[in-house]
């Protein structure tokens, strides 16, 4: 079965030409006014207990991090304007850019990092744990040993090791590891439904679940003197405010965008990129460090078995469904490593074959009986659920019996974070650099169940590439990684879908990056 004829129906070809990041800037910005950006659903919390790419998003408006990644996904300052690392390489001494003051008013302590970071390393009492403490306890091999506020304007971190990685752990988007006031919680710990008081340049106006969330330009934001760069630098804003509107349906968001009800649209489909050009939208696009994938549970039964795991990738035609769904505009891509990386190269597209018969092959030699294996996924995503369809398609055809779950994305997301699945079609939100897209894949199960490659070579490996200093040396670790997970198949990685975004065209000043999220800052409308 071929790829083209189940997307034939969905897909167009794209004509040439589209708009690339970028725009002529004005010489002077134009103040005032309302940002609207669409989102397809609605923020899960305020204090990124209950967290996903939506509500990371919006919250890192609100709170400014220690740093943040560059446009080129180096690290930048943030709320930090300056760290010193000591010769031996286990301490960070981060200098809080001066005047940074709340929402409330209070000024912003270099206390107040250290009481988010043991808010966030601490056990909770009911809910899932941070995201990102099995990144900073050891489990991923870097460890936080302390963290400590000597005065007002310095935070210490001290690691057990040096780590080149530490840096871009902290400017995880996905962390959200910021700064944010202490009065955001109540006396006995609780997070106050409602709050958010941060520092950045907006501050929370109003959420109306399910329809928006409204954020307002920040008068007394001190901005950094560092120009604006990714979610670093200077986020001066020149709206008043800003708002992320709900629109599921993305026909409806698209003709907002053209009425002129909204100013940004993104996870643009690529078969919609002609049409909104068309009709008067500018579309920009980016390299892309999103992964899709069909995510495997190692621990089923049925998916512990490594000849069905490779019977999968044998059932795929990966190469043909990247090209016919992505018209072009990247490739088949199984690694952890994305092609704006500086490390790859083809090395990384090495995948076991498409190739049926071996398939079934495999599937008798593991004794495979025609057991219904799941595989779970939602309409929320669009992209997700039309991956699971041709890859069902493609997988029953080599004498597999899948049958799709089609449940909501809320269900699915918990099912990933408790690791309650056979098969889910997946997508990663952006991962800056390949070791972070590693050690969001490589983990131990009983610990992070949103791990799906929990071995041990494989875990010693990461952690040789962790230490690595020079980049030769790390890409070489890098390619014995993959080929290694080319062998073992614990994760069906497709491709890293493009940054492609519809936007307004009296939008002056706004840049589509690699990490995808629409910066509302430094950005104005034409009158």
């Amino acid at each position: 079965m071929r790829m083209r004829s189940v997307f034939a129906t969905v897909l167009a070809a794209i004509a040439a030409g589209v708009a690339f990041a970028g725009m002529a800037r004005a010489e002077e910005p134009i103040r005032g006014g309302t940002m609207r950006i669409v989102m397809t659903a609605d923020i899960r919390t305020l204090d990124a207990s209950r967290s996903d790419n939506l509500t990371d998003h919006v919250l890192n408006h609100i709170y400014e991090q220690l740093v943040a990644h560059r446009n080129d996904m180096t690290i930048g300052p943030a709320a930090a304007e300056s760290w010193d690392v000591s010769p031996d390489g286990k301490t960070y001494s981060f200098k809080l850019r001066d005047g940074i003051v709340y929402h409330n008013g209070d000024k912003a302590k270099a206390a107040d990092v250290k009481w988010l970071w043991d808010r966030r390393m601490a056990a909770p009492k009911s809910g899932a744990p941070w995201v990102c403490a099995a990144s900073f306890d050891g489990s991923r091999g870097m460890k936080v040993e302390s963290v400590e506020a000597p005065d007002d304007g310095t935070v210490v971190f001290t690691l057990d090791k040096p780590n080149t990685l530490f840096l871009v752990r902290l400017a995880d988007i996905v962390c959200n590891f910021w700064i944010a006031s202490p009065k955001n919680v109540d006396a006995e710990g609780n997070w106050i439904a409602g709050s958010a008081i941060g520092s950045g340049s907006f501050k929370l106006k109003e959420w109306r679940k399910e329809q928006y969330v409204s954020l307002e330009r920040f008068a007394d934001y001190v901005a950094s003197k560092q120009k604006r760069d990714g979610f670093g630098g200077d986020r001066t804003s020149y709206f008043d405010e800003v708002r992320f509107v709900v629109i599921p349906d993305k026909t409806a968001a698209e003709t907002a965008l053209l009425a002129g009800q909204v100013d940004i649209v993104t996870y643009l489909q690529v078969s919609r990129i002609e049409e909104m050009r068309k009709r008067g939208a500018v579309v920009k696009t980016a390299p892309g460090l999103s992964l899709s994938a069909i995510l495997i549970q190692t621990t089923d039964p049925l998916m512990s078995n490594v000849k069905i795991r490779r019977a999968l990738a044998h059932a795929i035609d990966f190469k043909e469904m990247a090209e016919t769904k992505l018209m072009g505009l990247t490739e088949f891509n199984p690694s952890g490593v994305a092609e704006s990386s500086a490390y790859f190269d083809k090395s990384f597209q090495a995948w076991p074959k498409y190739d049926p018969e071996a398939a079934k092959k495999l599937l008798k030699e593991a004794g495979y009986k025609g057991e219904p294996i799941k595989m779970q996924t939602n309409k929320r995503y669009i992209g997700m659920y039309e991956n699971a369809v041709v890859v069902q398609a493609m997988l029953n055809a080599a004498g597999f019996n899948v049958q799709l779950d089609v449940i909501d994305w809320a269900a699915q997301l918990e099912n990933w974070m408790s690791g309650k699945f056979q098969l889910q079609s997946f997508g990663y939100s952006s991962r800056a650099d390949p070791m972070l897209m590693y050690g969001t894949i490589i983990g131990n199960k009983a610990k992070a169940p949103t791990s799906q490659w929990d071995d041990a070579e494989a875990q010693a490996l990461y952690l040789k590439a962790l230490n690595a200093t020079g980049f030769e040396e790390r890409k070489a670790i890098l390619r014995q990684l993959h080929a290694k997970m080319e062998e073992e198949v614990p994760i069906l990685g497709l491709y890293y879908y493009p940054v492609i975004e519809a936007v307004s065209p009296k939008l002056v000043n706004y840049e589509s990056w690699p990490l995808e999220k629409p910066r509302a800052w430094g950005v104005w409308k034409k009158l």
